[in-house]
């Protein structure tokens, strides 16, 4: 039996939704240029950075992702988290690249590319971002749907009208207040999310115990449960693949790096990305403790285990009593709002920044029409991820999907960058050369992976190896890429009259 009470728990998720919005539409007065809309005046301080950045990055999408992950691979499952919290901390100890992206007073990564690559580059960069960004977020509010049904009973026939209820409330108080509004709402949504996250799991570890999780991963994974390396779904191209990614994540994926661009200086940015980075083994391991807790009740034989992503929606439902359910939802879709809102005002302002700067350029804009751009673009964001969550078929784990289309532009995107800071002979044929490897390579293994006659061989290569080929073929690219110019260029012509 559900134990979600619409009068109780569903008055809880209500007022919380209506303070959320309250909130976002107050702060609307204080936007005036496009500069206020992308990076709020780049005037984050430290603690509402953290805030932000922990709430963005934390969604239903990476909760059922993670939970997936434990349940399938047991404490295993975490791994990725790992590599992300080593990652920020390292990135944000060193300023390795996030330091000069900062000083360079630039909204976008691939406004940075200009200064050495060339305009053309820019626009390139844009592209690549703002498909593969929004071929990753496609499928997050399908997946929050699917929660809500799972976790709170939803009728099936009400969830196309839910998801569009809720993504209209987002896109309005972004759309009117832009980055400003998504700190404000993110502080709040911060609050909230971390509240439940913390009651749910120690209710959770009272009611199934330490003890319990530990001998059902043991069970019904081995040793591989508790070491990626043996894991039979995991092993050396999983653990290097991830490794990889999560540097590459950190360094440019643009709902990250927007959190140092709005930050007041380069110190604080490094700051947000130091003390943020323990979250990130958090985001991992709760959601795989509730992963792992419902292998525990369910088992992996049982009906309400058929589909491993549903498996802890289902099991939270039943686990968690009146009162709390409400806390529950109103804490997750705290962190899907955040996370919506973010990646919305991310890829629009990419797209505003970027891949119109050729038009904005024949005749500048003013502040007045760059608003109602990035308001129109922000609506489109809405309305593409609509459609795509209600027809696109996910096939294989979550976790691989969002991996395989984040690769699309943070293998080109992460190797450019690292070569505009720190590689005097990088250029714009190298560059170019970068983007084209870094997305033919996943998108031709999603193409793959989706049709019939080519689905197994797919399966067959896997999203780690074709990950790992994908940042390969891109670093090769940059470097013969750049040489080639550099040996084309100075190379001295022939004398006239030579033979």
């Amino acid at each position: 039996m559900l134990n979600f009470s619409w009068p109780i728990d569903g008055t809880i998720v209500g007022l919380y939704l209506l303070a959320t919005m309250v909130a976002g539409l107050m702060v609307r007065k204080y936007i005036h240029n496009v500069d206020d809309f992308i990076v709020a005046g780049r005037a984050m301080d430290l603690h509402l950075g953290i805030a932000s950045l922990a709430a963005t990055e934390f969604g239903i999408v990476s909760c059922m992702t993670a939970a997936q992950n434990g349940y399938i691979n047991g404490f295993a499952g975490s791994t990725p988290g790992i590599f992300m919290a080593l990652a920020m901390y390292i990135v944000g100890a060193t300023g390795f690249c996030i330091e000069p992206l900062r000083q360079a007073g630039v909204s976008t990564i691939p406004e940075l590319f200009e200064q050495r690559f060339g305009l053309g580059i820019r626009w390139a960069s844009g592209v690549v971002i703002v498909v593969g960004g929004l071929l990753n977020m496609g499928v997050f509010l399908r997946i929050a749907g699917d929660f809500l049904v799972f976790a709170s009973g939803l009728n099936p026939n009400y969830l196309e009208i839910v998801m569009t209820v809720l993504l209209v409330g987002v896109a309005v108080y972004t759309i009117l207040g832009g980055m400003l509004s998504v700190l404000v709402t993110d502080y709040l949504q911060f609050v909230v999310m971390s509240v439940g996250l913390v009651i749910i799991t120690l209710l959770l570890l009272f009611q199934v115990g330490w003890t319990s999780l530990v001998e059902t991963v043991e069970a019904k994974h081995g040793p591989g449960g508790f070491n990626p390396f043996v894991n039979d779904s995991m092993g050396v191209p999983y653990v290097l693949f991830q490794a990889i990614f999560a540097f590459a994540t950190v360094l440019t994926w643009q709902t990250i790096v927007q959190r140092v661009l709005a930050a007041k200086d380069s110190a604080t940015g490094r700051r947000i990305f130091t003390r943020t980075s323990f979250f990130f083994v958090c985001r991992f391991l709760i959601p795989a403790i509730w992963g792992i807790a419902a292998l525990a009740i369910f088992g992996a034989e049982s009906s309400a285990a058929d589909d491993s992503l549903y498996a802890m929606p289902k099991f939270l439902s039943v686990a968690v009593p009146t009162g709390l359910m409400g806390l529950l939802i109103a804490a997750m879709l705290a962190a899907d709002m955040s996370t919506d809102s973010a990646y919305m005002l991310s890829w629009s302002s990419v797209i505003y920044n970027d891949i119109l700067a050729p038009f904005r350029r024949r005749r500048p804009w003013s502040p007045r029409v760059g608003l109602l751009v990035n308001r129109a673009l922000v609506a489109g964001m809405g309305v593409f991820l609509l459609l795509y969550g209600l027809w696109y078929p996910l096939k294989g784990d979550l976790w691989s999907y969002l991996t395989v289309t984040g690769s699309i532009y943070l293998t080109s995107m992460s190797v450019l960058l690292v070569a505009c800071c720190y590689w005097s002979k990088a250029n714009n044929w190298g560059a170019a050369a970068a983007i084209a490897c870094g997305a033919i390579v996943p998108i031709t293994y999603l193409i793959l992976e989706q049709l019939p006659a080519t689905h197994e061989f797919a399966r067959g290569i896997g999203p780690h190896w074709s990950g790992l080929a994908a940042f390969a073929v891109t670093g090769v690219a940059m470097i013969l890429g750049s040489l080639l110019k550099e040996a084309v260029v100075t190379c001295p012509s022939p004398p006239k009259g030579a033979p």
